[in-house]
């Protein structure tokens, strides 16, 4: 097995790891609020949202798994280009950034949800990583899509990464508008002090 197969599993190992995390993080959820974070949301636009999410991280975990051992693969899943300091930089960019998301984790604590429930009111958390970005988890898997785009840089995989972007993009706005209603003023005021997914130089805390 070749150097960037090794890459290429050790993303899809990482990936799986996250998504194993977060089903975890459910699971708990459930265990100590009695609904699973909304894993499917009540509303319904969330739940179309996810016919297209859900397969697509199904995608990004199997696609890096699996190509390694496909011995000729089509070309919409072989790579583009072979540069292996940047993508064994890019593996381990995608290590950092699974450890702050994993603190971001910590710090929302029984806050933390994966949907919208327009029947739920939740703590506003504006400290640590939320005090100068209103997304940062969102923005941390942003940025480890596109980084494991540049580890397995298949067709396939940029695509993943892309919809991944869009994805959380729009679930942020839709997010944003939710807690505007439950939070009124309150929220409109931290949105003025911080960036969606880039930090702000200003504090919300």
């Amino acid at each position: 097995m070749q150097f960037l197969d090794l890459l290429s599993l050790a993303i899809g190992l990482l990936v799986a790891f996250y998504w194993g995390r977060v089903i975890k993080l459910v699971r708990k959820t459930r265990k100590e609020t009695g609904h699973s974070a909304h894993f499917f949301p009540p509303e319904l636009v969330g739940r179309l949202l996810r016919i297209i999410w859900y397969p697509t991280v199904a995608a990004w975990i199997i696609v890096p798994l699996a190509l390694p051992f496909w011995r000729d693969p089509p070309e919409f899943f072989r790579r583009l280009y072979q540069i292996p300091i940047l993508q064994a930089l890019a593996l381990a960019g995608a290590i950092v950034v699974l450890i702050l998301t994993m603190i971001c984790w910590r710090k929302m604590g029984r806050d933390w949800r994966m949907g919208i429930d327009p029947n739920e009111k939740n703590n506003l958390i504006v400290t640590g990583p939320f005090a100068r970005v209103r997304h940062p988890i969102y923005a941390l898997q942003q940025l480890f899509a596109i980084l494991s785009a540049i580890v397995v840089p298949a067709p396939i995989m940029i695509m993943i990464a892309l919809l991944e972007v869009l994805l959380l993009s729009f679930e942020a706005i839709r997010e944003e508008r939710h807690l505007v209603k439950v939070h009124g003023e309150l929220y409109r005021n931290y949105m003025r002090q911080t960036g969606r997914f880039i930090p702000s130089l200003k504090s919300a805390a």
